[in-house]
């Protein structure tokens, strides 16, 4: 397994920029380092980067408690369904559709482990990176509902656009070295 470090390492020149906005956005801003290590997480968790899910659970483990990561993990699994099913609603835009149960079960997300407020950004992050309109604006509201400003919401989408980004940033370096 390489290390965040690593990773941020085997970026060159074209992609240096991701390499510094992940150690950014992961050092800085108004969210509580378990929340922006947790976004980060449940953003590597959503986009199956398993090699990137592990550089940060070591990288984070001063700031990630079991149950931040058990959130984290949770958020992603079920957003992975939400995002499909609600952006599908959304997009047929027959009442037909929209009348219907979901009958899909998502208890965690009343319950969470570590808070509704860090469960919140995770589900954020993974409606952003899904690009599902309705879980997003629905965790917005959840997440200004809990008492969380639009610039802690903001900077929770910020992390997971990086994190996209430097996936792919690593991604196009591992190929790179191949060829």
């Amino acid at each position: 397994m390489r290390s965040l470090d690593d990773l941020k390492a085997s970026l060159g020149d074209d992609t240096k920029d991701l390499r510094l906005n992940l150690g950014n956005v992961l050092d800085n801003g108004d969210l509580l380092p378990v929340e922006r290590w947790a976004v980060a997480l449940a953003s590597a968790y959503f986009l199956r980067a398993g090699e990137l899910v592990e550089a940060l659970t070591a990288a984070g483990s001063v700031h990630l408690t079991p149950e931040a990561i058990a959130d984290a993990r949770a958020a992603a699994a079920i957003m992975g369904m939400n995002t499909v099913y609600y952006r599908f609603r959304h997009m047929i835009g027959k009442p037909s559709y929209s009348q219907r149960q979901a009958g899909l079960r998502m208890s965690r997300m009343a319950k969470p482990a570590a808070g509704k407020g860090l469960f919140e950004l995770a589900s954020m992050a993974c409606a952003a990176l899904a690009g599902c309109e309705m879980c997003i604006k629905a965790h917005e509201q959840s997440l200004l509902h809990e008492g969380y400003t639009e610039d802690k919401v903001h900077q929770a989408v910020r992390i997971a656009a990086v994190v996209n980004g430097f996936l792919i940033a690593t991604a196009a370096e591992a190929t790179e070295s191949v060829a």
